[in-house]
């Protein structure tokens, strides 16, 4: 089930609301939250649904036994002496991170082992759970901080397992720390207020889903569904840019409805976009794309290995280290891995080679050419086939020529609708449209209604509406 289908709008969501504030005591209305979630995942994922309760279930004990303030000497005996948490959290991490390795990666692997030593390794007859790369993180954020001793250990199975199984955020995040919501999940309040805020950036999600990330969609996977050489230089740039546009309002647009979700219900998650093509260097377009994501890299992976508290050589390792596994969690082949690694040279050039560069040069350039690394990184991270994306490096350097014309007139790509969409995309992904909404006035409400009515009518007349978070 996804949030831009009409079962999700006029079933689902209605049910659920009923529901949940029918009842007013806070443990009733966390169940039913926790019930709904778990139908919500069971919707698409029912057979991997008991995956996701033994998670639940096994951390929720871990993180009972490793709680510092409740250690009692029975457990000093049994396990020598407080300092053997570390031990505890270790096999929370194993016992996570071997859950997504089997399930994401080990085919990835075995077809990596097969290819380098001529083996024929048959691969596990496993398919991927939707959303596992999210909760997996969420997770190991609530069972190291509850090591480190940042947040209180979680005494409710319940709450818990709200906190993991949260429809709003729970197939395509952002990445909810518990250190965010572990007061609320016990002491919210939802009131008239925050439910109208988060309506309407809900209805700001749905649209940049339906309206104008599923027509670049469109359009992107129309041109690069047809050989490269064909479309040339023309079509693979005008289908790197559509990507672009479609990844960010895919990606923006879930976010900003799990936002609204959780605002109706009291939560107040964390901004995970601030507008990404804005930025003016590689650096700035990652502290404003995936906030979520960067942030739980930077905290649990980038600073444990040092940051940049540490020689030149070891910075450069933990830059490739930490954006090499960036790649890899987005997703199970070479190219996420590419992806990844590209983005941390660059940072590392940035860093060490032309900082004072990119910020002499001036604001239209440093922004243009911040646009153009992203397209190509965008491209990379499209072709999982190497072989494709040779061609289409090739193609943006005029090796087939400008493409076939009368092809990609034929494709309809260049028609009216399109055109509008794409104009308005390339408007969106900027503060301009934000700061009318951020108004508040009788007519910016009329607009929010206006956008929804649009986004059923998008839905109702398009059977394209891609979900591109199957890899996570």
């Amino acid at each position: 089930m996804v949030f831009s289908s009409l079962v999700f709008l006029f079933c689902f969501l209605p049910l659920f609301l009923v529901c949940y504030f029918i009842p007013r005591k806070r443990k009733i209305r966390n169940i039913v939250l926790l019930v709904f979630s778990l139908l919500f995942y069971g919707y698409g994922e029912p057979i991997y649904l008991s995956l996701m309760i033994l998670s639940i279930v096994v951390n929720y004990f871990i993180a009972i036994i490793m709680d510092r303030k409740n250690n009692k000497k029975l457990w000093l005996v049994m396990c020598g002496c407080q300092k053997f948490n570390i031990k505890k959290v270790v096999v929370a991490c194993v016992f996570n991170l071997g859950l997504l390795f089997l399930f994401k990666y080990s085919n990835f692997f075995l077809d990596s082992i097969n290819n380098v030593f001529n083996l024929n390794i048959k691969f596990l007859s496993l398919s991927l759970p939707i959303g596992i790369s999210f909760y997996t993180f969420q997770i190991l954020t609530y069972v190291v901080d509850v090591y480190r001793g940042c947040v209180p250990v979680q005494k409710s199975l319940i709450n818990l397992g709200c906190y993991i199984s949260a429809f709003p955020q729970l197939i395509a995040g952002p990445i909810v720390r518990y250190s965010t919501v572990n007061e609320e999940l016990e002491r919210r309040t939802e009131n008239w207020k925050d439910f109208n805020i988060g309506i309407k950036r809900f209805i700001l999600g749905l649209a940049k889903k339906a309206i104008l990330a599923n027509e670049m969609a469109y359009v992107c996977d129309t041109l690069f569904g047809y050989s490269i050489s064909e479309i040339g230089f023309i079509g693979v740039l005008i289908g790197g840019i559509c990507y672009t546009l479609q990844i960010y309002f895919d990606f923006s647009g879930y976010s900003d409805m799990a936002i609204g979700l959780g605002r109706m219900l009291g939560f107040h998650y964390l901004e995970n976009f601030n507008f990404p093509y804005m930025a003016r260097s590689v650096t700035d377009f990652w502290r404003r794309w995936h906030i979520s994501l960067s942030s739980f890299f930077r905290d649990y992976v980038y600073i444990p290995l040092g940051g940049n508290r540490v020689s030149k050589g070891r910075h450069i390792f933990n830059l490739l280290v930490v954006w090499g596994l960036t790649g890899l969690w987005h997703g199970a082949g070479w190219n996420f891995i590419l992806w990844g690694l590209y983005y941390g040279i660059l940072l590392i050039l940035e860093k060490y080679v032309f900082k004072d560069f990119m910020e002499k040069i001036p604001k239209f350039w440093s922004h243009f050419i911040t646009l153009g690394i992203v397209v190509i990184g965008w491209i990379i991270f499209y072709f999982t086939d190497f072989d494709k994306l040779l061609m289409v490096f090739k193609a943006l350097v005029g090796g087939y020529g400008l493409g076939n014309v009368k092809l990609l007139f034929h494709l309809q790509i260049f028609k009216v609708r399109t055109i509008i969409l794409f104009v308005l995309a390339c408007v969106c992904s900027t503060d301009l449209v934000k700061k009318f909404f951020d108004k508040g006035s009788l007519w910016v409400d009329i607009c929010y209604m206006i956008l929804f009515i649009v986004s059923i009518i998008f839905i109702l007349a398009s059977s394209y509406n891609p979900f591109i978070y199957f890899r996570f």
